[in-house]
């Protein structure tokens, strides 16, 4: 019988590695995204060099029942996505939909002016325009080059 020498850290690694496996395989794709435990939209960000346009998804969701903050520096977007009551006849009913209140925070890549936000909803699209902040627009730096030394 052969001697086999007992390492605990790659054991811990390997619990590591099947743990990491374990939780990809609960995947915002497959299952929505989920931020403790309640539902928060997908969101998109596009940046221009004059403007930050952000898209989420709110589908069954009433303009009535969402609530935009923008600040110079991030975007919160929260509201409520209201359960509709209705019984089967079987006396049971399955949803896989996400119901309750909500809030997300999205950090900007750049200052905007908050003043000239606009916003449209559309087909369960929120799309937000965000002009940039003027001093970010007309941001140009000088780089030095300096000659390489051989």
């Amino acid at each position: 019988m052969a001697l086999v020498r007992w390492e605990p850290f790659r054991e811990l690694d390997n619990l590591q590695k099947e743990m990491n496996r374990l939780f990809d395989s609960f995947s915002p794709e497959r299952y929505g995204r989920l931020t403790d435990g309640v539902f928060a939209p997908a969101a998109e960000i596009n940046e221009t060099d004059d403007a930050v346009d952000l898209k989420l998804e709110l589908p069954g969701m009433k303009p009535e029942d969402v609530d935009v903050q923008v600040a110079a520096d991030a975007v919160v977007i929260s509201g409520e996505r209201k359960s509709e009551s209705r019984t089967d006849e079987d006396g049971y009913v399955r949803s896989e939909f996400h119901y309750g209140k909500f809030q997300r925070t999205i950090p900007l890549p750049t200052r905007v002016q908050n003043a000239d936000a606009s916003a449209e909803y559309k087909d369960g699209i929120l799309t937000l325009h965000l002009p940039k902040a003027e001093e970010e627009r007309n941001k140009v730096v000088k780089v030095q080059l300096n000659p390489a030394s051989s």
